[in-house]
C-alpha cells in the first residue's frame, strides 16, 4: 500500500514538473501575444472616466475568464478527438498574428496623424457632453475589449496547445488553465496598473518634497510606455507568428536550421529569429492584401446586388 502510494505521488510530482517546465515553454512562446494584449486592453478602456477605469477592466477580465472557460475545453476537446487539426489551427494563428501585426503597421502608414488626433478629440468631445450616454459608450468599450481578448486568448490557447498536443490529458488541461489563469491575471493586473498610472504621477505630482518630480516623471513616461508596449507586441507578433508558420512547414524549418549551423556564432544563433520574423511580415502583408481585395470583392457583390 505505501509502494502504490509513494509510486502514486512520484507520477503526481513527475506530471506537475513536466507542468511546469511546459507552462513556462508555452508562456514563452504566448509573450508576443500578452505584449499585444497588454497595449490592446490598455487603449481599449482609454477615454473612459478616471473613477470608472479599474471597474471597466474588472468587467473585461470578467469577460476574458469567461473567454478562456470556453476555450479550454474547445481546445481538450479538438486535441482529443481531431489532434490531425492541432496543427492547421497553430498555422492558422500564426498566420492571424502576423496579418494583425502587418495591419498595424499598415494603418500607422495609411492614416495621418491628424486624422488619429481627430479621432481622440472626437471621443474626447463625446465624454465631455452631457448629452452622451457614458454608459452606453463604457459597455460598448466593455465589450470591444471582450471581443478582442477573445481573439487574443484563442491565440494563446493555440499556441499553447501546440506544446502540449502530445502529452497526457491531465498535462494538457493543467497547462491550458494554468496559462489561461496566470495570462487573464497577469494581463488584467498590468492594464489595471497602466491606466492609473497617470493617476500615480498626478497624485504624486502634487506632493511636495522628493516625490513631486517622480511624479512629474511617471506622467512623462506613461504615453511612452503605452507605445513601447505597442511596438514590442507588434514585433513579437511577427517574431511569434513567423515562428509557428516556419516550424509548420518542416522542409522550411529544416532549411533555415541548416543555414544556422553554417553560418555559426552570434550570426548563427539570430538567424532563425531574424528569419522567422520575415517570414511574419512577408505573410502579413501577403494577407492583408488577400483580404483586402475579398473585403472589395465582398462590397462591389452587394453594391450590385
Amino acid at each position: 500500500m505505501a509502494s502504490s502510494l509513494l509510486a502514486l505521488l512520484d507520477d503526481i510530482a513527475t506530471v506537475l514538473d513536466d507542468v511546469a517546465v511546459l507552462t513556462k515553454v508555452a508562456a514563452k512562446k504566448t509573450s508576443g501575444v500578452l505584449g499585444d494584449d497588454l497595449a490592446l486592453n490598455a487603449q481599449q478602456v482609454s477615454g473612459v472616466r478616471a473613477e470608472r477605469e479599474l471597474p471597466v477592466v474588472w468587467a473585461v477580465a470578467k469577460g476574458s475568464a469567461l473567454n478562456k472557460a470556453i476555450l479550454v475545453p474547445a481546445a481538450l476537446a479538438i486535441s482529443a478527438f481531431i489532434p490531425w487539426a492541432v496543427t492547421p489551427l497553430l498555422m492558422v494563428g500564426g498566420l492571424f498574428l502576423c496579418f494583425e501585426g502587418f495591419e498595424k503597421l499598415a494603418h500607422k502608414f495609411m492614416h495621418s496623424q491628424a486624422e488619429d488626433s481627430a479621432h481622440h478629440a472626437e471621443l474626447t468631445a463625446a465624454l465631455a457632453n452631457p448629452a452622451v450616454d457614458l454608459v452606453a459608450l463604457e459597455k460598448d468599450k466593455i465589450k470591444g475589449a471582450v471581443r478582442t481578448d477573445f481573439i487574443l486568448s484563442a491565440e494563446i490557447i493555440a499556441i499553447t496547445l501546440g506544446t502540449v498536443a502530445a502529452k497526457p490529458f491531465i498535462t494538457q488541461f493543467s497547462v491550458l488553465a494554468g496559462i489561461a489563469i496566470i495570462m487573464t491575471i497577469g494581463v488584467y493586473g498590468l492594464v489595471a496598473g497602466i491606466v492609473k498610472l497617470d493617476d500615480l504621477g498626478l497624485y504624486l505630482s502634487r506632493k511636495p518634497g522628493w516625490r513631486a518630480p517622480i511624479g512629474n516623471a511617471i506622467l512623462k513616461a506613461a504615453p511612452y510606455l503605452m507605445k513601447g508596449l505597442s511596438i514590442a507586441g507588434t514585433a513579437a507578433m511577427f517574431l511569434v507568428g513567423g515562428g509557428i508558420l516556419t516550424h509548420g512547414v518542416p522542409p522550411l524549418h529544416h532549411a533555415i536550421e541548416g543555414l544556422a549551423a553554417q553560418l555559426g556564432g552570434v550570426l548563427g544563433a539570430i538567424t532563425p529569429t531574424l528569419l522567422d520574423a520575415v517570414t511574419g511580415i512577408v505573410a502579413g502583408a501577403l494577407t492583408l492584401v488577400v483580404v483586402t481585395l475579398a473585403q472589395k470583392a465582398w462590397g462591389l457583390r452587394k453594391a450590385a446586388a
